[in-house]
């Protein structure tokens, strides 16, 4: 008997051991290679076109695709926070936008594979997946080299753990970045590809090829390298080859592969001056890397590319006057058309668009579609003639990133002026970064608090702050914004109004030398509604953030130097940074001159007022409804929305605000409990009254909205209006309009998220 229980402690170790092995580590005896079975693939390529595998045979395919991350309010991306009803319903409004791929950058959660596999399973139109192999930022931005086995050998480890996941037989434990869970639905007739990597940091590709010079060539059964390889290009292939030989080996499988790649790290070469000053001097050029016969899905080569960034070709006489098919110079349809013509492979632009969010880090000078400042309708809009440019290119299709917008993510003009650990519980309207989606997340379980409209029904007297002879002020506020409202007899768009607003006791002003006025307090912040167009919010000069942060990018002048007093009355413009030149004389100059002396190349950074605001309707129910409105005349009141950053708060979730800056030497917190506010004309003395502040923590409320942008890509590409028609708006002005009765807002998903940290 004792010999029987021994036994079967053994038996039940050893599956336990063979279990564990094969659903943690991956461990597999190789499938048996057949003449009469061979390797399944659901898509592959032919030349320069992708074919799907249908009942018919392969037929060709043009990804129409949209890129998902992983973040909703309340949660960093890392979370994984997402449940399985969300995506599902996600999924419905995906295909019926007219898109048949979905791009994911990393593992995700197990929800989002078991609701994958639900939305597809039996449905005669699936949604198809073009899954990615994620690098972290420290492995991109550290010590190591790419052949470091904390790089590589994670690289290898994680892509395989991926094509475990798509077949449905893996667990995953707790790891660093990416989802865990039980994996065990097979979604991959629904796979397409992988995308492997991310946007490669220069420095680290450079880093690479200088220190391995001597592993410049690589050759597997299935890729391998050709004799004009780079290092880091050789590291490419042998993690492609793995994905290639692991896939087939254990499952007999085989799907299209590509390697992540962006401008930044570009197959072709520039003048100097360019490469210096885009720090372009790392390049990666997937026709170095070659299938071999062995290979029967094939690959294609992917590229992240935006309208602004970098815009090379602007600066290169034999391109920046070439035109698109439209008639129209423009230099990222020429920069597609560049990479299509280089490419043996077929060419995805696997992310493009805008976002609409109200700050901006850089411009499109051809067409203005810019990385910012562009209200909801001109994002879609942006997007028809980025869809547009790519298909008249001869790109084997796109991806738009991305399907919702995402609270938890910085930009680098803004990123200094946040408390980056508390990002996710605030909707940043400065930050352009978090609003690429197509789905909006708003404050509110069902609605926003207040809708800058001219409609006051939202308004109650338990909002009210300040009261004058003349004027009744009323605030609220929520995760995105601080509404104000003023009413009265005078109030209309022809009588100038001044709101000061005193936010911090470190610093500020008891007057205003332009526009004329005095403050019963101290004010850090002027709103000066002065008619539809010349209306803003000025701030005093010495809580002026892009000053103390960013003077020497625009000045040359360390802010540091000559400080601005506490009390001065100056009040100035509130402006943001862009990666733009204020003269791009002295880089012409220095491409056209190579030996021009890099001391002359004096550069300086254009800004941009964000402190102006925008007059019109921002209810997205209205037919003329404006995301970038700022605000609204009503009758006999006029209704404000101000983005938290506009007025220096850093963390608005627990009311923190940037302290003296002068005193810090940079940003540092503060937090308060209320603020001050006031009411009055030019030339007066303006009263000022405490309104009361309260922070939510981590609990955020929020509700879904698909964005005008949706509605626009949906006419495009399920009902087949011609891109042009969707984003001319010339032609729409002499009447060739797509329609537009439907673009408008979906009906509300409510959500209460309690963050985790």
């Amino acid at each position: 008997m004792k010999r029987y229980i021994i036994v079967c402690c053994c038996l039940f170790a050893l599956v336990g051991a063979f279990a564990y092995a094969y659903l943690f580590n991956g461990f597999y005896l190789p499938f048996p290679q057949e003449e009469n079975d061979p390797v399944e693939v659901v898509a592959r390529q032919e030349e320069k076109t992708l074919l799907l595998g249908t009942d018919a045979g392969f037929e060709p395919f043009e990804i129409r695709g949209v890129d998902m991350g992983s973040g909703i309010p309340g949660h960093f991306a890392t979370d994984y926070a997402i449940d399985k009803e969300t995506y599902l319903r996600w999924f419905g409004q995906i295909k019926a936008m007219g898109a048949n791929t979905i791009r994911v950058y990393t593992l995700l959660g197990s929800d989002f594979y078991e609701a994958f596999y639900e939305y597809n399973e039996n449905n005669p139109d699936p949604l198809y997946l073009l899954h990615g192999v994620w690098i972290d930022d420290y492995a991109q931005n550290s010590h190591m080299d790419a052949f470091n086995d904390d790089y590589l050998g994670k690289f290898l480890d994680d892509a395989r753990t991926v094509v475990d996941v798509i077949h449905g037989e893996r667990f995953v434990e707790l790891g660093r970045v990416s989802g865990t869970g039980f994996y065990t639905k097979d979604i991959s007739p629904w796979v397409i590809g992988y995308i492997l990597g991310v946007e490669w940091e220069a420095p680290t590709v450079a880093y690479t090829d200088m220190m391995q010079g001597d592993k410049a060539s690589f050759s597997g059964d299935y890729l391998s390298t050709t004799d004009t390889a780079t290092p880091f290009e050789a590291m490419l292939a042998q993690a492609g080859n793995e994905v290639f030989r692991y896939e087939t080996d254990r499952y007999n499988c085989q799907r299209l592969l590509a390697f992540c790649n962006w401008p930044t790290t570009d197959p072709f070469s520039y003048p100097e001056a360019i490469e210096a000053f885009f720090s372009k001097y790392s390049s990666i050029d997937v026709e170095h890397i070659k299938a071999t016969d062995r290979v029967v899905s094939g690959m294609f080569a992917s590229y992240h590319v935006y309208p602004y960034y970098p815009d090379y070709l602007r600066h290169l006489p034999e391109y920046y006057s070439l035109e698109d098919p439209q008639g129209n110079v423009n230099t990222y349809y020429t920069y597609l058309k560049t990479l299509v013509d280089h490419h043996s492979l077929p060419v995805v632009i696997a992310e493009f668009g805008v976002p609409s969010g109200r700050g901006m880090a850089q411009f499109d000078a051809n067409t203005h579609r810019n990385q910012g400042c562009m209200d909801e309708t001109a994002q879609g809009r942006a997007i028809a003639q980025s869809w547009q440019n790519i298909k008249d290119a001869g790109c084997a299709g796109a991806i738009i990133f991305t399907w919702q917008d995402e609270w938890f993510k910085r930009t680098w003009n803004t990123m200094a002026n946040v408390d980056l650990m508390k990002t996710p519980y605030w909707s940043d309207y400065q930050t352009n970064e978090q609003y690429f989606g197509l789905l909006s997340f708003d404050p509110g379980e069902e609605r926003c608090v207040s809708y800058v409209d001219g409609d006051d029904e939202e308004w109650t007297p338990d909002d009210v702050v300040a009261t004058t002879d003349d004027i009744e002020l009323s605030m609220k506020y929520d995760e995105k914004f601080i509404y104000l409202m003023a009413r009265g007899d005078t109030v209309d768009e022809d009588t100038r109004l001044l709101l000061p607003i005193d936010t911090t006791p470190l610093s500020g002003s008891t007057s205003s030398a332009s526009p004329q006025a005095r403050f019963q307090l101290p004010a850090d912040f002027l709103i000066d509604l002065n008619g539809c167009e010349e209306s803003r919010v000025l701030v005093q000069q010495r809580y002026e953030v892009l000053r103390a942060t960013s003077l020497n990018a625009i000045a040359g002048e360390d802010p540091y130097v000559e400080v601005p007093a506490k009390d001065s009355d100056r009040f100035v413009p509130i402006n943001m940074l862009l990666q733009a030149l204020e003269d791009y004389a002295p880089l012409e100059n220095a491409i056209n001159n190579p030996s021009t002396e890099p001391g002359e190349r004096n550069y300086r950074y254009q800004t941009y007022e964000t402190g102006k605001l925008t007059y019109g309707n921002a209810n997205p129910s209205a037919p003329d409804y404006n995301s970038l409105a700022d605000f609204c005349y009503g009758d006999g009141f006029v209704e404000i929305k101000l983005p938290w950053q506009l007025l220096n708060f850093s963390n608005p979730s627990e009311m923190q605000i940037h302290a003296d800056y002068y005193e810090n030497y940079g940003v540092e917190n503060q937090t308060i409990d209320h603020l001050s506010i006031g009411v009055g004309t030019p030339g007066s003395t303006i009263e000022m009254f405490e309104a009361p502040l309260s922070g939510w923590g981590m609990n955020v409320t929020y509700h879904e909205r698909l964005k005008p942008s949706y509605y626009l890509v949906q006419q495009m590409w399920a009902e087949g209006v011609d891109p042009e028609d969707i984003w001319n708006v010339e032609a729409q002005d002499q009447g060739v309009v797509a329609d537009d009765s439907r673009v408008g807002p979906s009906q509300p998903q409510s959500t209460v998220a309690e963050g985790d940290e």
